[in-house]
């Protein structure tokens, strides 16, 4: 999550880490600090303040290019630095502090009491944060780095730079932590510019440290490139090594990778980054890497590379697998012709340059990969830059040399291993055990931008960033970025000046970026699905461009009205205008860059899109853009809820649970995510509309399982089933859909025995309903039931006994609960990847899941399987989703009942 909210799935964890910092005593705590971390090579100091990098989260920020991680458990005072020094680049992390709020919530205390939700053995800190930054500079203007750092006043450690007067000492035996062969030789220059000593890390600890880490803890961070197609790949952690490793910096090492802290560096070459930045310095007088890298886009290598089919009259060497366009020999053709260098356009020299050291860099890691038996390759290190022409050609010689056999793979962090290793040897990190399901990554505002070379802290501020977003200047499809300009020796941030570089979206469109990475230690993998290896929540495929194009106009269509919505329930004031038209253009500039490179923030589903526009709300301060509308709605339902339940108790068993399931199903047409739905509300009030869809609830349905769940629920003839234990319901909408849909659901499934749990969001998305929001729902519904009442008050949401019992049901009133849960996520839909440690204990018990709506039912887990029964109900309120997925038509119902598997 970019912004900083009050619901941040980030400061969730903070509660539950505190909570066990009131168990532990002094001497759990200096035991923990003393134990050896097991696995790793990496020498950590213990001889001055050190680094807590528990609940690191990288975090990417709009005007600065690379990414950035949050801190949230950061004390102590710290030299808060580390970089790579190469020959040819300078890779810089710095830390920068934050303070969070913890926020006191006493009633998910008692869920998770009655769950048995415990902390683990996590240590606890108290609540002081901040972010790790990536920079680059080239090594050559080594003395612009130091002007940085002392800019900064990075080198003094401990405080936010920004509170450190310019003139401020480093403090006492400043020590900072560097790799690379710069530690050794710029050591005397750090300590007369900056006063501090530069302690060296090992450089191939830290490049395995790094690779280690983010190979184990990042979903999507490897990823095949052919042909400028890219593929994600899920890399098991139990499965990882062993691998080979190819850092391209200024030279090339090869690292065959057994295990954290065993790695042997098995070949490598001098022809390198380094080699690519010389030459071409040389030949094309470009002043920059990333200039010369540019240069290549534009190049055409056959001007200048011989090629097989110059050799055999344009025709293939066919005999032995050869095309025409294959490398005969790299600048070959220059020999034969009689031309000057200045005869040869520099774009041509660049791409022949280019492709002449990838290819050979390519083979050589194929040919150890073979030596050693090893099927990954790994390729990293800031010669790669994601530029795409570098990976492909990369890709093409491991699939030429190996006949298809092995592939080569990138890393979306790539270039900042060693900065990262070195970062980590800090002790205290905490970045051990992580587990990929921890890790949640969000895409700030400017994610989409090319922010330009300014170094400077996050834009904070939300007057800011909504100047920011206003001062984007759009040309046709081109939208092009101010850049905040830093002073020199200063960390503030001046005017805006428009870039002389390509400030448009992505220069280099096939570029991945890398956004704000959130550590929460509270989510874990949904227990009950059956496999989550081969769990893929998303039903609907992006990567067919017919079927992104569609759904991003959908949301694009659909962008007014959620502003006007958001808008009015901050009281459409000039603030909540300005923050509303800022929301648009970010979230229309995310879509567009999606749609120049659907793959620019991983693999992508639909689910990642509804997720995206909801956190970028968030960033802009919506945090519930349908409160009112959520109200109002919820208010109408619970008046008429009353009759029917009435209705419903006179009816025999059979027609009732069928009713249910009916009401169910009409309820969920309440859906301010859809268009058609969006419609309807302009031809009646919310009961009328309800009603209208009950009546037309005909069976058989679209997908109509209801017989099978009857069976199961009632049994057949004389056979009684077992009731279920516990009940998991996926609740969706506010309104009708969760108080005279569910909620009736959740009261038949309580009469007949069984512990129902309630789950829903943790922050608002559209209409749904959240955790925060049901506990008083149900509060307002039992008024009228006695079965809701009890089951309430055995669960703990009502705390105040209440009077006014409507119906006659107390004393067979059911000892069994009724709780309500978070799902952990802020989202139409949900990735049961990641789910709250709440949900997650209260699924051990659970033997039925019901998912009931088009974002959990449909647009995710539709092909879920489970260890459980479970039901999925949903009306399809969008015509291709009707037609794509059940054959069907808009307003058409499922009813999907599967048996435990």
């Amino acid at each position: 999550m970019a912004s900083s909210t009050t619901k941040d799935h980030s400061h969730i964890e903070i509660d539950d880490i505190n909570e066990e910092s009131q168990q532990m005593t002094e001497k759990d705590i200096v035991e923990k600090d003393m134990a050896p971390l097991p696995g790793s090579s990496i020498h950590r100091s213990s001889s001055r303040p050190q680094l807590d990098v528990s609940g690191a989260a990288i975090q990417g920020n709009f005007e600065e290019k690379d990414p950035a991680i949050l801190l949230p458990n950061q004390t102590d005072d710290i030299s808060h630095l580390a970089l790579d020094i190469g020959g040819s680049l300078i890779k810089l992390i710095y830390f920068s502090r934050h303070a969070d709020r913890q926020v006191d919530d006493g009633r998910k205390r008692k869920v998770k009491e009655r769950l048995g939700v415990t902390n683990g053995s996590r240590r606890s800190y108290p609540i002081l944060g901040g972010r790790l930054h990536f920079v680059k500079f080239e090594t050559s203007k080594i003395n612009e780095c130091l002007d940085f750092i002392h800019s900064k006043q990075l080198h003094c450690g401990g405080m936010d730079p920004r509170c450190w007067p310019s003139d401020a000492p480093p403090s006492e035996n400043a020590v900072i932590k560097a790799t690379g062969g710069g530690a050794y030789k710029f050591a005397d220059l750090f300590k007369e510019r900056l006063g501090v000593s530069i302690e060296k890390e090992d450089e191939m600890n830290c490049l395995v440290s790094g690779a280690n880490f983010l190979l184990k803890a990042i979903r999507h961070e490897a990823f095949t490139h052919m042909e400028g197609h890219k593929e994600f790949v899920q890399i098991d952690q139990n499965d990882l090594f062993p691998y080979l490793l190819v850092n391209i910096g200024s030279g090339v090492s090869m690292i065959k990778v057994d295990g954290d802290g065993q790695f042997q560096r098995v070949s490598g070459t001098n022809v390198g980054g380094g080699t690519y930045w010389g030459l071409g310095r040389l030949l094309t007088k470009c002043k920059s890497f990333d200039e010369l890298l540019e240069l290549s886009q534009r190049g055409d290598n056959s001007t200048i590379d011989m090629l097989v089919g110059d050799i055999y009259g344009g025709m293939d060497y066919s005999k032995i697998g050869l095309s025409a366009s294959t490398i005969a020999s790299s600048f070959g053709k220059t020999i034969s012709e009689n031309k000057d260098l200045k005869d040869y356009k520099p774009e041509d020299i660049s791409l022949s340059l280019l492709r002449m050291i990838s290819y050979n860099i390519g083979q050589i890691a194929y040919l150890n990969a073979l030596r050693f038996g090893l099927k990954r390759i790994f390729f990293g290190g800031f010669f790669i830059r994601g530029h795409a022409y570098t990976m492909d050609t990369i890709s093409f010689a491991v699939q030429f040399w190996s006949k298809g056999d092995a592939q080569a793979m990138f890393l979306r962090h790539e270039g900042f291993l060693g900065a990262l290793g070195a970062f980590m040897s800090y002790e205290k990190h905490g970045l051990d055990d992580l587990m990929v399901h921890h890790l949640v990554e969000r895409f700030p505002m400017g994610a989409p931008y090319i922010g330009g070379n300014i170094h400077g802290p996050p834009l904070g501020d939300l007057n800011e960033k909504i100047s920011w977003m206003e001062k984007f200047v759009r040309k046709g499809t081109e939208i092009t970025a101010p850049v905040p300009m830093a002073p020199p020796a200063t960390t503030g941030l001046g005017g805006f000046e428009v870039p002389s570089s390509k400030g448009v979206l992505r220069s280099d469109a096939s570029k991945l970026n890398v956004g704000v990475l959130h550590l929460v230690p509270s989510l874990e993998v949904f227990p009950l699905l059956a496999d989550p290896k081969t769990y893929e929540p998303n039903t609907i495929d992006l990567s067919d461009h017919g079927e992104l194009e569609y759904w991003f106009t959908v949301l694009s269509e659909h962008l007014s009205d959620l502003v006007d919505k958001a808008v009015a329930s901050e009281g459409g004031t000039d603030d909540a205008k300005r923050r509303g038209d800022a929301f648009a253009r970010a979230f229309s500039a995310h879509l567009a860059r999606l749609m120049e490179e659907p793959a620019a923030y991983g693999k992508l589903g639909l689910a990642n899109l509804l997720e995206l526009r909801e956190e970028c709300l968030r960033e802009f301060h919506f945090f519930d853009a349908y409160r009112t509308i959520k109200q109002r709605e919820n208010e109408a339902s619970l008046a008429v809820l009353p009759d029917l339940l009435m209705e419903l108790d006179s009816l025999t068993e059979d027609m009732r649970l069928l009713t249910l399931i009916e009401g169910v199903l009409a309820a969920n047409i309440f859906d301010w995510g859809s268009r058609a739905c969006v419609d309807l509300y302009h031809k009646g009030t919310i009961i009328e509309i309800y009603r209208m869809s009950r009546k037309k609830m005909q069976r058989p349905w679209r997908v109509d399982d209801f017989d099978a769940f009857k069976e199961r629920m009632l049994g057949f003839g004389d056979k009684k089933p077992q009731p279920h234990k516990r009940a998991l319901l996926f609740v969706d909408n506010s309104g009708a859909d969760i108080v005279l849909g569910m909620l009736p659901l959740a009261r038949e499934l309580l009469r007949r025995g069984t512990e129902v749990v309630l789950v829903a969001n943790s922050l608002p998305a559209l209409n749904d309903v959240t955790a925060m929001e049901l506990p008083d729902i149900v509060a307002e519904a039992a008024k009228h039931c006695d079965i809701l009442r009890g089951a309430a008050e055995a669960g703990g949401l009502l705390v105040d006994a209440m009077s006014n019992i409507q119906d006659g049901y107390k004393e067979n009133t059911p000892s069994v609960p009724l709780m309500v849960v978070e799902n952990g996520c802020g989202s139409p839909c949900i990735d049961l990847r990641q789910v709250s440690s709440e949900l997650a204990a209260a699924a051990k018990d659970a033997d039925l899941v019901i998912l009931e709506g088009m974002g959990r039912s449909l647009h995710t887990n539709y092909n879920a399987k489970f260890k459980c029964d479970a039901l999925k109900l949903a009306m399809v309120k969008n015509q291709r989703l009707a037609a794509k997925l059940v054959k069907g038509n808009i307003y058409d119902c499922v009813c999907r009942y599967e048996p435990a598997s």
